[in-house]
């Protein structure tokens, strides 16, 4: 049985922190996981510049919900979903997701959580286990599925290694360059059918 892995920000909606920092006008927030391949050094450097400004959950939530799928992103999912098990696996947290989910109808997401204080100050990022994407894989392939998946960061590539087939989506030319044995798409429509051709 096969079940397709999604990476969440990049491929089906738009960065949070990059469009959070673009609202908040601070450009030192734009840092992802294609900057950064340590999400715990990211998290730290995020949280401390949330501090410096005295920012919290309720600004950042409050971008989030303005935020919509990249168009044709709930399309694919939809017909995707019609055709094998989906399970997006990000690295963001569930304080953040909630919305975005509601708004591509409810998938399965594994993701993170946050520790916020009364006051709602973000203290601290709790990872749900280590190398999250990359152990889910290995996890779900321990149960007897055989896994496809795709993603446009750093923090997917060990996921995509461990599939049967691993795509690149809407990624940097740099990891592209990097990768080339990882067939690469900017459309919903190819990766569908190179989805479909892997199963």
């Amino acid at each position: 049985m096969n079940i397709v892995c999604l990476d969440m920000e990049g491929v089906l909606v738009p960065e949070i922190w990059i469009t959070f920092a673009e609202v908040a006008g601070i450009p030192e927030l734009k840092r992802t996981t294609r900057d950064e391949p340590d999400y715990d050094k990211l998290m730290e450097y995020r949280l401390n510049i949330l501090r410096e400004h005295g920012l919290g959950i309720k600004e950042i939530q409050e971008t989030i919900a303005k935020i919509d799928p990249m168009p044709g992103a709930k399309e694919f999912l939809d017909e995707l979903r019609k055709i094998t098990q989906v399970v997006i696996l990000s690295d963001t947290f569930e304080q953040f997701a909630t919305p975005l989910m509601e708004k591509l109808g409810w998938p399965t997401i594994m993701c993170n959580t946050l520790e916020i204080a009364e006051n709602g100050e973000i203290i601290k990022h709790h990872m749900r286990c280590p190398k999250s994407k990359l152990t889910t894989v290995t996890a779900l392939q321990s149960c007897g599925y055989e896994t496809i998946a795709a993603g446009d960061s750093f923090n997917d590539l060990g996921m995509i290694q461990a599939s049967k087939a691993g795509f690149l989506f809407k990624s940097t030319e740099q990891i592209k360059k990097d990768y080339p044995q990882y067939p690469a798409f900017e459309e919903y429509d190819d990766l569908l059918a190179a989805i479909k051709a892997a199963l």
